[in-house]
Parts: C-alpha cells; sequence; structure tokens
C-alpha cells in the first residue's frame, strides 16, 4: 500500500493536542482519512461510530493508558496498532509487543518515518488479505499442533483453539515455511517490519516469547522453537500439509 487510499483512516490517540494537531495535517496532506482522540472514552467512541483501518495510540495518558486501551482492543479486533512510547524505553516497547501492538515508535519522532511505519504496517496486513482471498483454505501441522490459515488459529491435538494475532500468525508462517533452518533476529525483523533491526531493540525476542507461550512451548528449554546461541532461532519440527 505505498499509495495510500484517501479512504484508509487512521485514528490518533494523544493527550497532546499539539501532537494530533500535527498529525491530522502531516497524514491529511499524504490522503488518509484522520480522526484523533485525546483520552480512551474519545477513543472507544471514535472506534464504536467510525470504521478505523489503523491506530497510532500513546502509551502514556491521563485516565486509562495506552496499554490498558491495546488490550481491550485486542480482545475484539485485530485492527492494527502503533503505539506511542516515551524516548527509548524498552519496557513500554516490550509491554506494547505484549499486548498485540503491531509496532511502535520512540517520541519525539518524525512525522515521515511515522508515515513510513504506517504504510508497511498497512501493507502487511494488505498482503495477509490478499493471501486468504486467494489461498485455498490449509491446516498445516507441525509438532501437536495445527495452524489453520483461513481461520488464523492454533488447534493443538488435545483440542485447544488458541486464535492468533496479525504479528504472531505472520511470525509462525515464517518459521513453518523455513523448517529446521536458522533464522536469524535480523532476518526476522527484516522480513516482519521492512527495516533493520537496531542494536538494542529486543522486540523480536519479545514476540518470540509470546509465540512460545501460545504454543506451549515456553518453559526453560523450548521445543518447537529453539535458540541458537548466537545466530538466532529455528522450528525443530517437520511440518505437514494437511
Amino acid at each position: 500500500m505505498d499509495n495510500a487510499s484517501e479512504y484508509t483512516h487512521v485514528l490518533v490517540v494523544d493527550d497532546d493536542h499539539e501532537i494530533t494537531e500535527l498529525l491530522d495535517t502531516y497524514l491529511t496532506r499524504n490522503q488518509f482519512r484522520v480522526s484523533t482522540a485525546h483520552n480512551g472514552q474519545q477513543m472507544m467512541a471514535r472506534l464504536d461510530k467510525q470504521a478505523i483501518d489503523l491506530i497510532v495510540l500513546d502509551i502514556m495518558m491521563p485516565g486509562e493508558d495506552g496499554f490498558s486501551l491495546c488490550k481491550k482492543v485486542r480482545t475484539t479486533s485485530a485492527i492494527p496498532i502503533i503505539m506511542l512510547t516515551a524516548g527509548n524505553d524498552e519496557t513500554d516497547r516490550i509491554i506494547g509487543l505484549e499486548l498485540g501492538a503491531d509496532d511502535y515508535m520512540s517520541k519525539p519522532f518524525n512525522p515521515r518515518e511515522l508515515l513510513a511505519r504506517i504504510k508497511a504496517v498497512l501493507r502487511r496486513v494488505e498482503d495477509r488479505g490478499h493471501t486468504r482471498e486467494h489461498a485455498v483454505a490449509q491446516k498445516i501441522q507441525f509438532g501437536p499442533w495445527t495452524l489453520d490459515t483461513q481461520h488464523r488459529q492454533l488447534i493443538h491435538a488435545r483440542g485447544d483453539v488458541i486464535p492468533l494475532n496479525g504479528a504472531d500468525f505472520d511470525l509462525l508462517q515464517l518459521f513453518i515455511n523455513n523448517p529446521g533452518e536458522i533464522l536469524s533476529r535480523e532476518d526476522l525483523f527484516q522480513r516482519l517490519k521492512g527495516r533493520e533491526l537496531s542494536p538494542y531493540d529486543r522486540s523480536i525476542d519479545v514476540q518470540i516469547s509470546r509465540l512460545r507461550h501460545k504454543l506451549d512451548d515456553n518453559g526453560k528449554s523450548p521445543q518447537l522453537i529453539k535458540t541458537v546461541r548466537g545466530q538466532g532461532y529455528l522450528l525443530t519440527t517437520g511440518v505437514e500439509h494437511l
């Protein structure tokens, strides 16, 4: 989605009116439709009444903070969320990703970079939609799990059904498409985010941890997705297309 449609609707949520006005002007100039909110109550009201394609969500706000709002949205929707974090706070980024955010930006930020992040996230969402639209409904078995690609959910041999958000689904598909192959953190980040991994960015490790948790593979010695020290991660089990 390099040429964003004027109908692509972005909701900017930040208690700082200068930031919402800046992004409203900048994104509108780049052919987005923009709505703004300055607290959680306004945000939920916008979501109830309008079709929103992506949320830019600040973490630090009076009343309900961005973490709580992200978690609330994720209980009912897979709408992409880019979180705005204070400075380079690694903890904020980790918590946001664990709650299901698709990406993050540190304040202060360059609006041009945020625009690039928005386009990248929307492009990934669009690609997933095209894949589901054109692909034959498929189930892929690995270890005790079956991935239902049509409904984006994991089914355990014992009957448990685990839904996957977009980021977890994309990450798992990378492993399934490359079983037994070591995938470096840099390679995973590039394929998932479309940009280079910075030296201190631990977001891939957070996503791996979250995926392992859903796969019941989060002990001290994970068996499905193993860490290869100094190299990356690999899916250890075979893959069968059903």
